[in-house]
C-alpha cells in the first residue's frame, strides 16, 4: 500500500526532524519548533462592486518570535490553504535567521482570486484584513509584506489602514511598499540580486570562470528576468535559454535580456523571440550550461529528471523548486546547489533594510543598500559553506543547520526551555 504524501507543513517538519538529530537538539526545543506559535482566521466582509457581500478567508501564522518580530508576506490565491501558509512560515523562520536578519517567521493569505477582482474590490479587500488582524501585527510584533499575488500598492493600502487604526502614520509596521510611502530603494531587484551575489561566491568556491560561463533561466517573471540582466551586466556571462510559463528560448550565441523582457511585455511570453530557438521548460532545465537558475514554480527538479541536470552550479531563485530527493541526486553527481532559503533571500534582507530606515525616519541611497546586501549575502553564503565542508553534508541541509542552530541558540538565552 502506497505511503499517503507528507502535506506541505508535513514535509517542513521533517526537514527541521533531521536538522534536530544532527543538532542533538533539546527535546523541548524541537518540539516548539514543530509548531506555530499562533494561528489566526478570519473572516473579512467585502462589498463587492455589483452590491453584494461576499466574505473572504483570511490567515496570519506567526511561527517563531525567538529571533524578533515576525516577518513574512501575504498572499492573495484561490487556492490558499492553512497548511501552505503554515510551511511557508516555517522557512520563512530559517530563512531570516540563515542571513542574521533580527526576526523570526510568519505568513498570512487569503482565499481569494485577485485576477477576477477589481481595483477598487481588492482595495476593500486588503483593508479589511488589516481591520480582522490589526491588533495581532505591528512594527515591533509583526511585519508583513506583499507574496504571490499582492504588490506595492497593496502593501501601500494595508500601511495606510493599519495607520488610521492606530492614530499614527506606521510605514515600519509593513515593508515592500512604494518609494513615497516609505519603501527602499533596491527593493525591486533584492531577490535576484542576492542570489547572484551568492552565485559569485560559489564560482570562486568551484574556480568558475563567471566571465566565460552559460546561463540558463527557468521563470522570467519578476525574478528570472531580474537575475538575467544582472548576470549579463554585472558577471558578463552568456544567457542562452530563458522560459517561462508557455514555453522558453534558445540561442547558443547568447539572449540580451532586456530585449527579451521588452518581448514578453509585448506578446506575453518569451516565445517565438528572434533568432532565437523555441524549447520547452524540461528542455531548458536539461541544457548543458554552466548555471541554471530555476526561478520560477516549485518542485520542478525532480528524482525524475535530477540524473539529466548537467550544469556545474544550480541556483535556487524560487520556493522549493528541487525536491530533497533530486538535492541528493545532483549532490551525488558532483553539482553545486545554492538552496533556494539562502539564495532567495535578498528579498526578505532588503525588506530588512526598509524597516530599519522607517524606523529610523532616515533613507539610503542605493549604492548603499546594494553594498549592504552584498555583504550580509556572503557572509551568510560563506556560513552555509563552511558548514557543509565542516559536516560533509548538502548545503541545503547546511543551511538548515546554520538557520536552526541560531534560533535554538536565542531560545536557549531567552529562557524559553
Amino acid at each position: 500500500m502506497d505511503k499517503k504524501p507528507l502535506s506541505l507543513f508535513e514535509s517542513a517538519q521533517a526537514q527541521l526532524d533531521e536538522v534536530a538529530d544532527i543538532l542533538d537538539l533539546e527535546p523541548d526545543i524541537h518540539a516548539i519548533l514543530r509548531k506555530p506559535m499562533r494561528e489566526l482566521q478570519v473572516s473579512i466582509p467585502v462589498k463587492m462592486d455589483d452590491g453584494q457581500t461576499k466574505v473572504f478567508t483570511g490567515f496570519r501564522v506567526q511561527y517563531n518570535n525567538a529571533r524578533g518580530p515576525f516577518k513574512g508576506g501575504i498572499r492573495f490565491h484561490p487556492d490558499e490553504t492553512i497548511d501552505t501558509i503554515r510551511a511557508l512560515a516555517a522557512w520563512m523562520t530559517w530563512k531570516c535567521a540563515v542571513v542574521d536578519a533580527p526576526f523570526g517567521g510568519g505568513k498570512g493569505g487569503v482565499i481569494c482570486n485577485p485576477k477576477e477582482m477589481s481595483r477598487g474590490e481588492l482595495e476593500r479587500l486588503s483593508r479589511g484584513y488589516i481591520d480582522a488582524v490589526w491588533e495581532f501585527i505591528g512594527p515591533d510584533k509583526d511585519i508583513p509584506a506583499p507574496d504571490v499575488y499582492t504588490n506595492p500598492q497593496i502593501m501601500a493600502w494595508m500601511m495606510d489602514e493599519y495607520s488610521k487604526l492606530r492614530g499614527c502614520y506606521t510605514p515600519e509596521v509593513i515593508t515592500g511598499k512604494p518609494l513615497a510611502v516609505g519603501g527602499s530603494l533596491g527593493r525591486g531587484d533584492a531577490t535576484a540580486r542576492g542570489g547572484v551575489y551568492t552565485m559569485v561566491e560559489a564560482a570562486k568556491h568551484l574556480e568558475l570562470d563567471l566571465s566565460a560561463a552559460t546561463v540558463a533561466i527557468q521563470g522570467y517573471g519578476n525574478a528570472g528576468s531580474n537575475a538575467a540582466i544582472l548576470i549579463h551586466s554585472m558577471l558578463g556571462s552568456k544567457i542562452v535559454a530563458v522560459s517561462d510559463s508557455k514555453g522558453g528560448i534558445y540561442d547558443k550565441r547568447g539572449l540580451e535580456p532586456r530585449y527579451v523582457l521588452k518581448h514578453k511585455k509585448e506578446t506575453g511570453s518569451v516565445i517565438n523571440f528572434p533568432e532565437a530557438e523555441n524549447i520547452s521548460n524540461d528542455q531548458l532545465l536539461e541544457l548543458g550550461v554552466t548555471i541554471l537558475c530555476p526561478s520560477a514554480l516549485e518542485n520542478v527538479i525532480t528524482k525524475e529528471n535530477a540524473p539529466r541536470i548537467k550544469a556545474k552550479l544550480v541556483a535556487a531563485l524560487a520556493n522549493g523548486p528541487i525536491t530533497p530527493e533530486a538535492d541528493e541526486i545532483l549532490n551525488h553527481n558532483e553539482i553545486f546547489v545554492i538552496p533556494d532559503f539562502l539564495c532567495n533571500a535578498g528579498g526578505v534582507t532588503v525588506s530588512y533594510f526598509e524597516w530599519v530606515q522607517c524606523l529610523d525616519k532616515y533613507y539610503w541611497d542605493e549604492d548603499e543598500v546594494h553594498h549592504r546586501l552584498s555583504r550580509n549575502m556572503r557572509r551568510a553564503f560563506q556560513a552555509v559553506l563552511a558548514e557543509s565542508l565542516k559536516r560533509k553534508v548538502t548545503m541545503r541541509l547546511a543551511a538548515y543547520i546554520v538557520a536552526v542552530a541560531h534560533v535554538a541558540e536565542a531560545m536557549r538565552l531567552r529562557g524559553w526551555v
